[in-house]
């Protein structure tokens, strides 16, 4: 594959160190030296899953790295910020040679790499650094060395830059999240249907969302899935429209005779195609878009109520808690990416979308999990008798 169109990357990225990432969002103040070991195992855990996909091959744009590429990268960046670790604790002041990334994905020929290699490497070179930085004396975290240009680190502060570099690739490979999970729901339809059915726990969210809605009323469901809540509200009286980001299950759906709509709630027309100017009355949201990465989230709820009249209804049930986490429990075989949210942040970004919350509520699931189901209305005014 040529390395012709990738441009290199000679830009500065040592003001990361004091100002907090515009893309990304790292904030190298915000993390202490002793969690270091325990952040760099956890992102390697992230590079498992992104190199065992299909296409990890694939680059997304002829000028951009594919996840593989990107992955052999991190790899070199562990071996490399390890030797740099290992002399600061042994020599005074290194000085480190220069390490030109874009030559070594050249010469070493990144793209060309077997995979499931790349990625035992990868979780290897992440625990020996790791291990050098749990071997830190507390007195050592000052000890210096400086790169070719001049710049000096302690260690760190080393370690800080060392992070925000992988952290940010995952940020650069974030498409390759989504494209796992829904692989993970595409390779599981069979399982998952035959494993789920409507559940009854659902019920009072569902008549509250529908005491929103008048009979007839267009909803926009993203995340059908198998469908069962579609049936559900159309049994309480209204129109539903279903989508899902799975070919899987929009193919499973038009088995069953529905009109079914593959669609990426964060980059597709959300429009309804027969009457693209009459806004849908509610949204239905259903475990869906606690897939959806932090950063689009915000994104995806704002072109949500684009599409949703003033005063329109919206349904969203995520998972409580802290960061995300990749995990294939339920009736999907493979990894997929859960976010996980605090209800004050969730109400912050239904409100930055234009999202009134009526209620946020807490609900214990079977497997320990707990719900934030939030039912909110579409910010504007409420045309008179409407």
């Amino acid at each position: 594959m040529s390395y012709d169109a990738i441009e290199p990357d000679t830009k500065d990225w040592t003001w990361v160190l004091d100002r907090p990432c515009p893309e990304c969002g790292f904030v190298a103040g915000a993390v202490t030296a002793d969690r270091l070991p325990e952040i760099v195992r956890d992102n390697a855990t992230y590079w498992e899953v992104y190199l065992d996909a299909d296409n990890a091959r694939d680059r997304p744009q002829p000028g951009v790295w594919s996840a593989l590429e990107y992955g052999a990268h991190v790899r070199d960046v562990h071996r490399i910020f390890g030797e740099r670790l290992e002399w600061m604790l042994t020599e005074d002041e290194p000085r480190f040679a220069n390490w030109d990334q874009d030559e070594a994905a050249r010469e070493n020929d990144y793209a060309g790499q077997e995979p499931a290699v790349v990625a035992e490497e990868l979780m290897d070179a992440a625990d020996v650094v790791a291990r050098i930085y749990e071997k830190v004396p507390p007195d050592a975290w000052g000890r210096r060395g400086i790169r070719s240009n001049g710049d000096v680190f302690s260690i760190e502060s080393l370690g800080r830059y060392h992070l925000h570099d992988v952290v940010h690739h995952l940020w650069d490979v974030r498409s390759a999240a989504k494209r796992a999970t829904v692989a993970a729901y595409d390779a599981s339809v069979a399982t998952y249907v035959q494993g789920n059915s409507f559940a009854e726990e659902t019920r009072s969210l569902l008549d509250r969302f529908l005491a929103e809605l008048e009979p007839g009323d267009h909803v926009l469901e993203i995340g059908s899935g198998p469908g069962h809540d579609a049936k559900a509200l159309e049994a309480g009286g209204v129109r539903v429209r279903r989508t899902d980001i799975s070919e899987g299950f929009v193919a499973h759906l038009r088995k069953q005779g529905y009109a079914a709509a593959c669609l990426d709630p964060l980059t597709d027309d959300l429009r309804d195609p027969v009457h693209p100017d009459v806004p849908y009355a509610g949204v239905w949201a259903s475990a869906t878009l606690l897939h959806v990465a932090r950063d689009d989230f915000a994104a995806v709820l704002g072109r949500l109520a684009e599409v949703t009249r003033p005063g329109g209804a919206l349904h969203v049930s995520m998972k409580e808690g802290d960061g995300e986490e990749w995990t294939s429990r339920g009736h999907v075989d493979a990894p997929r990416l859960f976010v996980y949210w605090r209800e004050p942040d969730l109400r912050a970004a239904l409100d930055e979308a234009g999202w009134d919350v009526v209620e946020v509520g807490h609900a214990d699931s079977r497997i320990g999990d707990v719900w934030l189901d939030v039912l909110a209305r579409r910010r504007g005014l409420v045309a008179a008798g409407g």
